[in-house]
């Protein structure tokens, strides 16, 4: 799960420059053994309302693209 995690860092570098754009950031909290990536938003992302479609319109599918072991990508403080 090691190479994972470094891989799924990558993918995040490359959407991370538009999240900070708008005043937000992204950090891995975990990958579970059901291969979901838990993550939390951060500064504006957190609580926004376009937070949710952003994680799963950008995140996810960016992650998913350099990443297809993820099945999922939550956000940690949507619970």
């Amino acid at each position: 799960m090691e190479g994972v995690k470094e891989r799924v860092e990558k993918a995040l570098e490359k959407i991370r420059p538009y999240l900070v754009a708008d005043g937000g950031d992204i950090s891995i909290v975990d990958i579970t053994e059901e291969m979901v990536l838990r993550v939390e938003m951060k500064g504006a992302c957190n609580g926004c309302p376009f937070s949710m479609q952003t994680l799963k319109a950008g995140v996810e599918m960016a992650v998913r693209n350099e990443v297809p072991e993820i099945r999922e990508v939550v956000d940690v403080n949507s619970f």
